[in-house]
């Protein structure tokens, strides 16, 4: 197990060298100037002030140079300022990362909770009119965009019925609950179909049909084997998901005006404060390939079939 970590994290270093170069590259060519673009709120600045400023920057030295410089700052944690605000690029990180990841947490909950019966059921009773009523929810569900669900419960829940806030407060537990379920109801949907999909197969199995001649209860096959496969495959699909939701979902934050890394990265776009887009997609990068990773070893550690090399049992 420990041979195929160190592996795997090999492979993952060039992929995170190759994203950090493109993405430096990118907002290196863009068609704005960095300076021009701070001191774009600032009225009449002379060019010999714009030029001491990119000297100071070290934006007049070479491209592979500044890159160098970046990278090296990113390797210790150091991603430089903001250009708008002036601020750390960690600080600013280490501010709204918390509400992503109670956003996150949240959504993970709900999505377990919604999932895993509805999957099940549908599966149990399959072909009747229960799970063609779980099918259809969920293939709405899979269907209908993030914003366009948001929009929904905003008008119902918040506008007509008058039981939400719209606009996410830290303080008010209740701001939490619209932007969650606009991503429970996609996630949701996704993983209720899958499930359904793995306990059919696991169902259609032999060793089910044996239990079930031997006279074994219906519901102790499904917790003590059947569930415990649909897990496995959860499990996969719920650690890619944390890394996503990690990554702050753009327009749901956005939506809700809920103070997360998504809509600092959308805030960051609109005023082109490059630093901070540079900072937000390593953090996606890393998030992402850890994740990844996370799901890896976990489909490698629970299921003993799929093991590297098939050298453990």
């Amino acid at each position: 197990m420990k041979n195929y970590v160190i592996s795997r994290l090999v492979q993952l270093v060039p992929i995170l060298v190759g994203i950090t170069f493109l993405t430096f590259g990118m907002m290196q060519f863009t068609s704005d100037d960095a300076v021009d673009v701070m001191y774009e709120q600032a009225g009449s600045v002379s060019e010999e002030v714009k030029a001491a400023k990119r000297v100071e920057l070290g934006l007049d030295q070479p491209f592979l140079v500044q890159y160098g410089r970046w990278l090296r700052g990113v390797a210790t944690g150091d991603m430089g300022r903001s250009y708008i605000s002036g601020k750390l690029i960690f600080e600013t990180f280490a501010d709204k990362l918390p509400a992503t990841v109670e956003l996150m947490l949240v959504s993970v909950l709900l999505t377990i909770f919604l999932a895993i019966p509805l999957g099940i059921l549908a599966a149990v009773k399959q072909d009747s009119r229960i799970d063609d009523f779980i099918r259809a929810g969920t293939f709405v569900g899979n269907s209908l965009p993030n914003f366009f669900v948001g929009l929904l419960l905003i008008y119902f829940l918040a506008l007509k019925m008058n039981l939400l806030p719209i606009i996410g407060h830290p303080e008010d537990w209740r701001s939490v609950v619209l932007p969650a379920l606009t991503l429970t109801i996609a996630m949701g949907a996704k993983y209720t179909r899958q499930i359904r999909a793995v306990v059919l197969e696991e169902l259609d199995k032999l060793y089910v049909m044996g239990a079930r001649a031997r006279g074994v209860k219906e519901c102790t096959i499904l917790a003590k084997s059947v569930l415990r496969s649909a897990l496995i495959m959860m499990i996969t699909l719920l650690v890619l998901s944390m890394g996503s939701l990690l990554g702050g979902t753009a327009i749901v934050e956005t939506i809700f005006m809920w103070d997360g890394v998504g809509k600092m990265a959308v805030d960051a776009i609109l005023t082109r404060d490059y630093p901070l887009i540079q900072a937000y997609v390593v953090w996606m990068s890393i998030i992402y390939v850890g994740m990844n990773l996370a799901a890896d070893l976990a489909y490698h550690y629970l299921d003993p079939r799929v093991r590297y090399g098939g050298g453990e049992s």
